[in-house]
């Protein structure tokens, strides 16, 4: 079949992701794939289509999305929609396509989803990622039944009436979505979880101890990698109350690998206070960051303590993918913590109480047959329920007797 994937999130260059993992899935089942995304203004490149790992990439040349500040992340969103039907009118026009999947954020992709939709009599399924406005409500950014919050809200609720079918990330999004949004069919709403690709784990101590002196890291300290986004949504304000608790420990290291609107606010911090055992890298390559990760003791996961939303961060997988076990600060609305218990391969305390977050790093740093066997449960459980032939199984499933009439049409 045809499958059109609508993203603001699919890689350039030999770089994956969950999407690219997921999208190669579907190439791989012998279906044609065919992805939109966004190429921010920052890069200052035109709008491109061409082929890329056997799939046919549309990136579309719009305003800056990510890394930026809320207005100009707003003006951009607001754009977006059109710039992207335009860009299909152009590009896509003779494509007939079977399913469409689409991401969130944003939920501004309602009058694309519509268009494919009606043009195709396609199938349509999201895969919810992100549930605005609610989560900017949380942050304090917009106000609840402010004007901006009604047409944000109005756009999400028209992007699931348009879904023939949700995938959430986890139960409890499931939960919330259908209490939240009483007129959703309950039977479209579904459980679709982050998946990758699980690589091989092919990682020597000789390797370990190169890449570890390369960024730094004492070679008889812990390390522990928080890699991903530095946003508000992050919790990053709770992060450096950590550090700051920290400062003195020789025997435990941390390294922070990503970016975001609280970078400069996270090395300045570091800078002033005069934090040895801390060290802060803007991007790695994609290969890099995994030989990083695999060269640590333990991965962070950070999610402000104001989320009324059940975040579920993709850097989970990430972690479990390397077998490093896992020490998570959240709010207490997220399932991370119910995961990190179920596969038993992390610990967890509530974001904002440092003393019993400490208590959890000290754990993990004393106890070395507690992080391998917990880092060998998160791989397990990764294998288990995580991988994107699972995923591509969820979606597919409510296709299966339409694309065994297309393969017959098509012989």
């Amino acid at each position: 079949m045809n499958v059109l994937f609508l993203t603001l999130a699919y890689p350039e260059g030999n770089d994956r992701n969950i999407y690219s993992d997921l999208m190669q899935e579907f190439n791989e089942r012998n279906d044609q794939v065919f992805v939109v995304c966004q190429r921010e203004r920052r890069y200052n490149k035109p709008t491109e289509y061409k082929e890329e790992n056997g799939i046919k990439v549309l990136r579309v040349r719009t305003g800056n999305l990510t890394k930026t500040n809320v207005f100009e992340k707003g003006i951009s969103t607001l754009l977006i929609e059109n710039q992207f039907l335009r860009a299909i009118k152009i590009y896509m026009t003779d494509i007939h396509f079977d399913l469409v999947i689409y991401s969130t954020p944003p939920i501004t992709f309602e009058k694309v989803v519509r268009y494919i939709k009606k043009r195709d009599d396609c199938k349509t399924y999201l895969l919810l990622k992100d549930i605005f406005p609610q989560n900017a409500v949380d942050m304090g950014m917009i106000k609840k039944n402010s004007l901006i919050w009604r047409y944000f809200r109005a756009k999400e609720k028209h992007l699931y009436k348009v879904s023939d079918h949700i995938g959430c990330m986890s139960r409890a999004n499931v939960e919330y979505v259908l209490k939240h949004n009483p007129e959703i069919d309950k039977s479209k709403v579904e459980e679709c979880p982050n998946s990758i690709r699980p690589s091989t784990i092919n990682f020597y101590e000789t390797s370990r101890a190169k890449i570890r002196k390369k960024y730094g890291i004492p070679k008889d300290s812990k390390a522990f990698i928080y890699g991903g986004n530095l946003g508000r949504p992050q919790g990053m304000g709770f992060l450096l109350e950590v550090l700051d608790f920290m400062k003195s420990r020789n025997d435990i290291f941390f390294l922070i690998v990503g970016s975001g609107t609280e970078y400069d606010r996270i090395n300045n911090h570091i800078r002033r206070e005069g934090h040895t055992n801390v060290k802060l890298i803007k991007y790695l390559p994609k290969d890099e960051y995994d030989r990083v990760l695999g060269s640590c003791d333990v991965g962070l996961i950070f999610l402000d303590s104001r989320f009324t939303i059940p975040n579920f961060p993709s850097r989970l997988i990430a972690y479990m993918e390397s077998a490093l076990p896992i020490a998570a600060a959240t709010d207490v609305n997220t399932d991370v913590k119910d995961v990190l218990c179920e596969a038993q391969c992390g610990l967890w305390a509530e974001s904002g109480d440092v003393i019993n977050f400490v208590k959890v790093i000290d754990t993990l740093a004393s106890e070395k047959n507690l992080r391998i066997k917990m880092g060998d449960n998160g791989r397990c459980f990764l294998e288990k329920h995580y991988t994107v032939s699972r995923g591509y199984e969820i979606i597919t499933t409510h296709l299966k007797n339409g694309l065994e009439t297309i393969n017959n049409v098509r012989g």
